[in-house]
């Protein structure tokens, strides 16, 4: 990559996603994103057991027999084999239309059921998901000078060094006023409107069915004064350098991405919960198995004690579990509160 100075935006587009990127380069990232970070459907296969029930339930909502799951950022396919696998140990599953979204090539060994795909297909009727998404939509980063005045960060990519641009102005500022406000020198925000606008992208593809979004994420008001930004190489946090070596991701400002689709889709209903409480509903609990077990059935026992540390893995606070989970419902009614 060349060593200029540029917008984190446009830094991170090319590092990511550019023709020798971190996503798209096979020397640079031979595993896929597994080989550099893990995330829930990494952790267990307890989490694509979850997916399929939650496919299931809006299939039967739907009153029919046949859905799409359509896996945004879907890496190597990982989800949407796990899904499958689950809903072929349950007969009475619906028939699925599998759609991986991804920018990278499509892996060897593949299913060959799973379609290949680099945008959300347009209207189809079903589960549209996206497991830590849109922490990897590049996005413009801001810094307040010693003025208080919010500014562009500038990197330059060849060795992540910094230093500030112009002012920001125009929706980037009115972006910041209402969902990050900046004012001491030095507090840092990421300009999280290319990530609304995709997400009501995605959501808006979808004819009927539900959409979710996974992700690490802050809300207004408990926004982190000095930003998120980071970069993940071989299992280990790195400094974000945007020459195509590491993945670079930042944290979602969900909330503002549900106000994008309510804007864009006012009938389709909303909430934003955390995915301790989404996976609980889902039976992901982490309750260890009662002891009598041992005696009646040891390998049960061993079994279901096994699936209790995952699950408690996937819904320990202060790690998994603390991941926002934004759900819109399009086409169907509002759950009661």
């Amino acid at each position: 990559m060349t060593d200029e100075w540029r917008g984190w935006r446009e830094a991170a587009q090319a590092a990511l996603y550019g023709d020798e990127g971190f996503y798209r380069s096979p020397v640079r990232s031979p595993a896929g994103p597994a080989g550099h970070f893990r995330t829930s459907v990494h952790a267990s296969p307890l989490f694509a057991t979850a997916v399929a029930r939650l496919l299931t339930g809006i299939a039967r909502e739907l009153n029919t027999g046949t859905v799409a799951l359509v896996d945004v950022g879907a890496g190597r396919g990982e989800l949407l084999t796990g899904v499958l696998a689950a809903l072929a140990a349950r007969p009475e599953g619906p028939d699925v239309t599998p759609y991986a979204v991804e920018v990278a090539a499509r892996p060897p060994g593949l299913d060959p059921r799973i379609e290949w795909c680099v945008e959300p297909p347009a209207g189809v009727t079903g589960l549209l998901f996206a497991n830590e998404w849109l922490d990897n939509v590049p996005v413009e980063v801001a810094e307040a000078d010693a003025e208080g005045v919010p500014r562009y960060v500038r990197v330059r990519t060849s060795d992540g060094a910094e230093r500030l641009g112009a002012p920001v102005t125009g929706a980037d500022a009115a972006w910041l006023e209402r969902w990050w406000p900046l004012s001491a020198p030095g507090e840092r925000a990421e300009i999280g409107r290319p990530r609304d606008a995709a997400w009501a992208r995605a959501v808006g593809s979808l004819t009927a069915g539900l959409a979710v979004a996974v992700d690490y994420t802050h809300v207004r008001g408990a926004r982190p004064p000095f930003g998120t930004l980071t970069g993940f190489r071989s299992g280990r946090e790195v400094r974000p350098v945007p020459d195509g070596s590491c993945d670079l991701t930042a944290h979602v400002a969900l909330d503002a991405c549900a106000a994008a689709v309510a804007e864009a889709r006012a009938e389709a209903s909303t909430e934003l919960t955390d995915q301790r409480a989404a996976l609980r509903r889902l039976g992901v609990g982490g309750d260890r198995p009662p002891l009598g077990l041992a005696g009646t059935d040891p390998a049960g026992y061993v079994r279901a004690l096994a699936a209790a540390g995952e699950a408690a893995e996937l819904t320990a606070r202060g790690g998994l579990g603390d991941f926002g989970w934004l759900l819109h419902r399009v086409g169907l009614p509002a759950l009661p509160p």
